[in-house]
């Protein structure tokens, strides 16, 4: 059985050309992953999430004004993408998206989306590149079917999870474990259930040995029911908004170490692509890729 990639078109949003985000790695994604024969079967498309599974991690206001096209100037800057109805639409598409990976994760074992990992969206705001964080809500989507009772949350984008952080905080049933260089946006962090700030420039070798040292300790103890790995790209050496220095092969060195974790214990996982910054679309998309092929070799394996 092939390893479920959730994919949509409407992933790929319409903003200024010159604008820092890079929007095109998600088409190109997906044309990666096709040329490389992971989806023989075709992508499984996604449902956008609602505005009810959207409210169960967001103040009921702001998805309103966000499906609405509402969103005040202040908040839309924070956000850093402009509001339209092509951004509105990737970010509700996205969302559905990782809610689609959770639920195939838990039928499979593992599923990945080829977006996700809007970790810097709080309850009441967007920020930082992030609408709706598509992990909580999957989160809460599957705590309120009663499909999952508890969560573990691993975020290895070179940012804090600071979003994530605050929507779960003092949830024991959640725990979010994020990986990051300390000196990197956000500046003001939250309180993850546990935080590993990095000095900048940091390699591979030391990297994936603080990951080793919590990881697998975490996952005995905690047995979680489901585990979302936000995968982000941006620790890479040539990232844009990284002040990391990751290669490619530790990158996938450390996906490989995550979802070995996961998966080596029988916990099903759900991956999202997080953060990969630059302005060449074609290295971070095959950044990106790695994520796809380290989940596709563990559904080969076991």
């Amino acid at each position: 059985m092939p390893l479920p990639i959730v994919h949509h078109p409407a992933f790929t949003a319409e903003i200024p050309a010159d604008h820092r985000f890079p929007m095109g790695k998600y088409r190109r994604l997906a044309e990666i992953l096709e040329a490389e024969g992971l989806v023989p079967g075709g992508f499984v498309t996604p449902k956008p999430a609602s505005a009810d599974e959207l409210a169960l991690a967001h103040d009921r206001a702001y998805v309103d004004a966000v499906l609405g096209l509402n969103v005040p100037k202040p908040i839309e800057r924070e956000i850093g993408l402009p509001m339209n109805e092509t951004v509105v639409r990737r970010a509700a598409a996205a969302t559905g998206g990782t809610i689609l990976a959770a639920r195939l994760a838990l039928e499979t074992g593992i599923a990945c989306n080829t977006a996700g990992g809007s970790h810097h969206a709080r309850s009441d705001q967007g920020a930082g590149f992030c609408t709706f964080n598509d992990v909580a809500v999957a989160i809460r989507v599957l705590l309120a079917e009663g499909r999952i009772a508890t969560a573990l949350v691993v975020d290895c984008d070179v940012h804090q999870g600071d979003g994530t952080a605050e929507i779960f905080a003092g949830e024991a049933n959640v725990t979010t474990l994020s990986l990051h260089a300390e000196r990197n946006y956000p500046v003001r962090k939250r309180t993850s259930s546990i935080d590993i700030g990095f000095p900048d420039d940091l390699g591979d070798a030391d990297y994936l040995a603080a990951l080793e040292e919590v990881l697998p300790g975490l996952i005995e103890r905690l047995a979680p029911d489901i585990i979302f790995y936000n995968a982000g790209v941006d620790p890479h050496r040539d990232d844009r908004l990284g002040r990391l220095a990751l290669s490619d092969a530790g990158l996938f060195a450390r996906d490989r170490m995550v979802i070995g974790a996961a998966r080596g214990r029988g916990i099903p996982l759900a991956g999202v692509i997080g953060g990969g910054y630059g302005a060449d679309i074609d290295a971070i998309a095959g950044r990106h890729a790695l994520l796809h092929k380290a989940a596709a070799g563990f559904v080969e394996s076991l």
